[in-house]
């Protein structure tokens, strides 16, 4: 790859962040600019050109970004997730809304002084669904797509469609009564199911609940999941995410026939989790005990979705199903993580 491309990764210490981070160094000869609200992990600090710590809706760092480097891409990854959202449901809009919003005028400013698109790669997430209650949800199966139950019942998700929104202004009808059609944006967008990782320590995601009783089985500690063991959704682990996000990068624009797409993995039940869970740790001591709220949460996201427009547009299939997930990436890591 050039040299002259200079991809910014916002929330750059999160369980994203990181696979990114590594995969972008070991194949791809990129300046990587950094930023986050807290001091950059010390593993990612050699693998990144420059960092900038701060707070993405701070005009200041906004400028500061923008005068200093001409992006060819954006990964924007900072966000506040469900369950924090639903406790503070006004900074997450602040953070996920209007952060969201400086980052696409940034990468529009710098779209009309390089003369060509920005990308913009943006992680959405399930939240964006809204299923009203759970028969309808148990007959939806696989035939949830991008454009269907589009009703959040988060915070979290109500953002996360409103930014697919924001992205889909900016990259189709930015400034449409302009006399000459301004150059605008490549906004592209990934619907992520549940994501689980075995190298970052999980933050309290609704669906969370998979990597929580992973990580403490692995620690030998007792875990009360906060849902019931038939709860289902659909989840993936993070090499599959990495690889779908730069699968999409880079992805001829021609190609893409919508903006937002699902991608997904395999859909097991909680307890379908836990006994993967306890093939390795015999031990672990996993109970459950629903959170009627948070369970609510669980039920009105889809317990599977339709990923056939990333398969067909641009070639997206996992590396991963349930057993080879656990069985190669996620138990051997985290025994390693807690030896």
């Amino acid at each position: 790859m050039p040299m002259d491309e200079t991809i910014l990764i916002t929330g750059a210490n999160g369980e994203i962040g990181h696979g990114l981070i590594h995969h972008l160094c070991g194949g791809r000869s990129a300046r990587i600019v950094a930023t986050d609200i807290v001091p950059l992990d010390s593993s990612l600090k050699s693998e990144c050109h420059t960092f900038v710590q701060g707070d993405i809706t701070d005009p200041a760092l906004i400028a500061r970004l923008g005068a200093d480097h001409a992006f060819t891409t954006i990964y924007h990854l900072a966000s506040i997730l469900s369950t924090k959202g639903e406790r503070d449901p006004e900074l997450a809009h602040r953070i996920n809304v209007d952060g969201t919003l400086n980052l696409l005028r940034v990468a529009t400013e710098q779209t009309r002084a390089q003369g060509r698109s920005v990308k913009f790669i943006y992680p959405s997430s399930i939240a964006a669904y809204g299923i009203p209650d759970l028969e309808t949800k148990q007959h939806q199966g696989r035939v949830v797509r991008e454009d269907e139950w589009c009703f959040p019942a988060t915070m979290y998700g109500v953002n996360k469609l409103t930014c697919e929104h924001l992205g889909r202004y900016y990259a189709q009808h930015y400034r449409r009564l302009d006399p000459d059609a301004p150059i605008r944006i490549d906004f592209r967008a990934l619907r992520f199911p549940g994501l689980i990782s075995a190298l970052t320590v999980p933050t309290g995601g609704t669906s969370d609940y998979g990597p929580e009783m992973l990580h403490h089985a692995a620690q030998g500690k007792p875990y009360a999941c906060f849902v019931r063991p038939d709860s289902q959704l659909p989840f993936m682990v993070m090499p599959d995410a990495i690889t779908a996000l730069l699968m999409l990068e880079a992805a001829p624009r021609e190609d893409l026939g919508q903006l937002v797409y699902n991608v997904t993995s395999f859909s097991p039940t909680a307890g379908e989790i836990l006994e993967m869970i306890l093939r390795a740790f015999p031990a672990a001591k996993i109970t459950f005990a629903p959170d009627v709220r948070r369970q609510g949460i669980v039920d009105s996201w889809p317990a599977d979705v339709d990923d056939s427009a990333a398969r067909r547009d641009w070639g997206w299939k996992p590396e991963y199903d349930l057993r080879r997930s656990f069985e190669e990436y996620l138990i051997p890591s985290v025994r390693q993580r807690y030896s």
